[in-house]
C-alpha cells in the first residue's frame, strides 16, 4: 500500500468523506465528457474517488492515495497506484488524458502536465480554478485566509496552457445553484452548509487554513445567517440560477 503524500494534501489521514461529498454534477460532467471528443480510451490522472470518469469508455484510472482509492466506486475500474509527475504508460498509449480539480495538488505541476501530453495522443482535459477569480464568491469575505491559500495552489491557467502545448481553449463553467459536487463555489447558494464540519472536510482548501481562523469564519458565518445579515448581503447572489465563479475547462490538443 503506497502511505506517502504525493502532493500538497494529505488525503491519508483527511481524504475520509470526499466519496459522498465530492460527487460529480452531473451538468459539469457532460462538459468534461464533450470534451473527450471521440476518444475511447482515457487516462484519469489524480483520479480520486471517481469523479468524473465516463462510464461509457475504457478508463484507465491513477490515483495514489489508498484512502481515495478505497472510495471508488464498485462498478469503476480499480485505480493504478501512481502519481502524474511519473505515469507507468508508454507515449501515446491513450486517446484522450483527463484531470478534474487535481492539477493544484501535484507534487511538480508542471511534469505532471507534460506527462499528460506525453501518454495523450489526443486531447489533454483540465478542470481546474482560475485563482484570480476566486474572490468572487462570497466567502472570501468570511474566509480572506481561504482566498490567499487557495491562489498559492492553482497555478495560472494560461502556464496550464503552455507546458501542454498545441492549441488549447479555456471554457468558464458556470455552476448551478444545485450543484452536487461539494467544490467551495457549489455552495454559492446555501452557506448553511459551510458550517457542517462534513463538508469543510471535503474541501482541501480549509486545511490550509489555520484552525482559529476557521473557528471565526463559521462563528461569522452563523451569526449573520441567524440575524439575516447574510442574506441582505448576499441573497441576489444566492437567487441566480448559475454562479459564474473560477471553474474553468482547458482543452489542450496536439
Amino acid at each position: 500500500m503506497n502511505s506517502r503524500i504525493a502532493g500538497d494534501f494529505d488525503y491519508e489521514t483527511h481524504g475520509a468523506g470526499y466519496g459522498v461529498q465530492r460527487r460529480p454534477d452531473p451538468r459539469i460532467a457532460a462538459l468534461v465528457h464533450a470534451a473527450l471528443g471521440d476518444a475511447r480510451t482515457v487516462l484519469n490522472v489524480g483520479a480520486g474517488a471517481g469523479s468524473y470518469e465516463p462510464e461509457d469508455r475504457e478508463v484507465t484510472a491513477v490515483e495514489p492515495s489508498a484512502s481515495m482509492r478505497a472510495q471508488r466506486p464498485a462498478h469503476l475500474a480499480e485505480a493504478i497506484d501512481a502519481t502524474a509527475e511519473s505515469l507507468p504508460f508508454g507515449d501515446k498509449s491513450f486517446d484522450a488524458a483527463m484531470a478534474t480539480v487535481t492539477v493544484h495538488q501535484w507534487a511538480d505541476t508542471d511534469a505532471g502536465l507534460r506527462e499528460l501530453r506525453r501518454v495523450s495522443r489526443g486531447p489533454v482535459v483540465v478542470l481546474t480554478f482560475d485563482g484570480d477569480a476566486l474572490d468572487r464568491l462570497w466567502l472570501a469575505d468570511y474566509a480572506p485566509e481561504l482566498i490567499t491559500a487557495e491562489r498559492r495552489r492553482y497555478p495560472a491557467i494560461e502556464h496550464i496552457r503552455q507546458v501542454l502545448g498545441g492549441t488549447s481553449t479555456v471554457t468558464p463553467v458556470p455552476v448551478p445553484s444545485d450543484c452536487v459536487d461539494g467544490f467551495t463555489e457549489a455552495y454559492y447558494a446555501r452557506p448553511e452548509r459551510f458550517l457542517d464540519p462534513a463538508v469543510r472536510q471535503s474541501q482541501s482548501a480549509w486545511g490550509f487554513v489555520e484552525p482559529e481562523a476557521v473557528d471565526r469564519t463559521v462563528a461569522r458565518l452563523r451569526a449573520d445567517l441567524a440575524s439575516g445579515e447574510w442574506h441582505r448581503r448576499y441573497g441576489a447572489v444566492a437567487a441566480q440560477p448559475e454562479f459564474d465563479g473560477s471553474l474553468r475547462l482547458i482543452v489542450a490538443r496536439p
